[in-house]
């Protein structure tokens, strides 16, 4: 007889139905686990055997072969204990596998029987629900996270014998596992007062704001250059008080992503604030793409949703920098190694920051530049063509007077001000985009963008003027529409207008003129 234990398996954020195939016979005492496991798993007949005899039950002193099917897909992770657990207990007597059928099972044991959490639970769950489980068991520690899909009973349990009680026969030992039920709007609910960072404390640069509430609201990617100390990174940091909140949908696609990431807080996992990633110089390709034997999510998929700061940015590696070239043009991530293929989403807003030259003061008004036409022509070479033409807005950021340093008299507007405007334009998109699955006019497709973005005879004029003198490629006419198209969403305008398209010119200025 072989007992049938129902689970999953990630690949990437997709999940797989695995069954725990477990079979007894009278031969030398042994636990054999077969079905492509990694070392983890097969780990997992040593964790069992002493989980199932500290929980208090007998361990078969058989010859007990595990096998988790599908056996082309690779197993790994320790979430396959309990599920193999059951199957021998379900073969032993000790537990109802009738009542079994319609269960999963996840959960790691620990050598007493209790239960420890595993990642990747969320988008396990969500998985096994499209493939049709109604009820799921998971680690206690894991269950505030599972019960964010609804339609499914998720139930958690903190020991082996919890697990037991749950389908045992006898009355007095039955004891049925409370099902866990969330409401996710009461996760949503988000301070203001939570951002760090806010545009009213931002003096002056009033270009460069504007600039970072086009990209806010068109979800477009800002490139900064200026003089060290002209407040960058201070811009960048206050981008994210601008951006809207995340719909309940955005959030439970974050979530899934960074409970694979294994970065989820256990009593607060709902992800509710939009990622802002800073990304290190130092940082390796794999580190930023994501990688490894079970490919696991880089920085530009733990930034889907949100923003990815790159500051000084040329100091990173150019095969570093270069990587960015896909995931900016498609908004996705294929990792491909020799057994598998893993696609993750990487749909985030793209800022980098820069001095213009290497002593850091070209164009300074305060200070004179010391670099000569060579060091700054291979400065800015770092930074290749291509990638510059994935690049929306850049925009050059000026050094502050010192009086506008010390004046205690300044007013700037609150980033609630503009952040109010951003989901104005934001609704705008959703309105216009709501049957073209996209949700931002940087998402415009060359087609869509040929219904969209319509120019009167004047705009294009312009356009036509500004590609003869800045040799602007064909991407860039794309990025320069889809900017114009923002402003006009800003500007409560149905069409394009000259003056959009004079303003989107003005925001790819520093780099078309290098």
């Amino acid at each position: 007889m072989v007992s049938r234990i129902y689970t999953g398996v990630l690949s990437g954020l997709n999940t797989h139905k695995v069954v725990a195939e477990v079979d007894m016979n009278n031969s030398l005492p042994c636990v054999v686990i077969v079905g492509l496991p990694d070392a983890a798993v097969s780990e997992a007949k040593e964790r069992v055997r002493s989980a199932i005899k500290n929980s208090g039950y007998a361990f078969p002193p058989k010859k007990i072969t595990v096998n988790l099917a599908p056996a082309d897909i690779r197993k790994e992770g320790s979430l396959y204990d309990l599920p193999i657990a059951v199957g021998i207990l379900s073969l032993d007597g000790v537990v109802n596998s009738e009542k079994t059928e319609d269960y999963a099972f996840i959960g790691e044991l620990s050598l007493d029987g209790s239960l420890r959490g595993v990642t990747g639970v969320l988008p396990l769950v969500s998985g096994l629900k499209d493939l049709g489980f109604k009820k799921i068991i998971v680690p206690f520690e894991n269950v505030k996270e599972a019960a964010l899909i609804s339609d499914i009973d998720v139930f958690g349990a903190k020991h082996l014998v919890d697990v037991v009680n749950h389908f045992s026969d006898n009355p007095e030992e039955h004891k049925p596992l409370k099902k866990t039920v969330i409401d996710i709007n009461e996760y949503m609910k988000v301070e203001k007062s939570k951002f760090d960072f806010d545009f009213k404390d931002v003096k002056g640069q009033l270009k460069a704001k504007k600039a970072m509430e086009i990209a806010a609201a068109g979800g477009h990617n800002v490139l900064m250059s200026g003089s060290p100390g002209s407040g960058k990174t201070l811009l960048a940091k206050c981008f994210s008080s601008i951006l809207p909140p995340p719909t309940p949908q955005e959030a439970i696609e974050l979530t899934k992503i960074y409970s694979v990431a294994g970065l989820i807080d256990k009593e607060h996992p709902l992800i509710t604030k939009r990622p802002f990633r800073t990304v290190h110089h130092t940082a390796s390709a794999i580190g930023i793409i994501g990688g490894g034997s079970n490919p696991k999510p880089g920085e530009i998929t733990l930034a889907h949703r949100g923003v990815l700061f790159f500051d000084e940015i040329v100091e990173f590696p150019r095969n570093v920098l270069e990587v960015l070239r896909q995931p900016l043009e498609d908004s996705e991530i294929v990792i491909s190694r020799v057994q598998t293929s893993i696609k993750y989403p990487a749909d985030f807003i793209f800022i980098g920051a820069m001095n213009p030259c290497p002593c850091g003061y070209l164009g300074d008004k305060e200070k004179e530049c010391t670099c000569s036409e060579f060091q700054i022509q291979r400065y800015r070479a770092k930074i290749s063509g291509p990638l510059l033409d994935r690049i929306d807005i850049q925009i050059e950021v000026p050094r502050l007077k010192a009086e506008e340093l010390i004046d205690k008299n300044f007013k700037s507007e609150s980033s609630e001000e503009i952040r109010s405007r951003v989901i104005h334009a934001r609704e705008v998109q959703y309105n216009r985009y709501k049957n073209e699955d996209i949700l931002t006019n940087s998402e415009l497709t060359p087609s869509l963008i040929k219904i969209y973005c319509k120019l009167d005879e004047a705009s294009e004029n312009i356009l036509k003027m500004a590609g003869k003198k800045f040799n602007i490629s064909g991407r860039g006419y794309d990025r320069i529409l889809k900017l114009a198209r923002t402003i006009a969403d800003l500007d409560s305008s149905a069409d394009i207008k000259t003056a959009h398209v004079s303003q989107a010119l003005q925001y790819r200025n520093f780099v078309e003129n290098k």
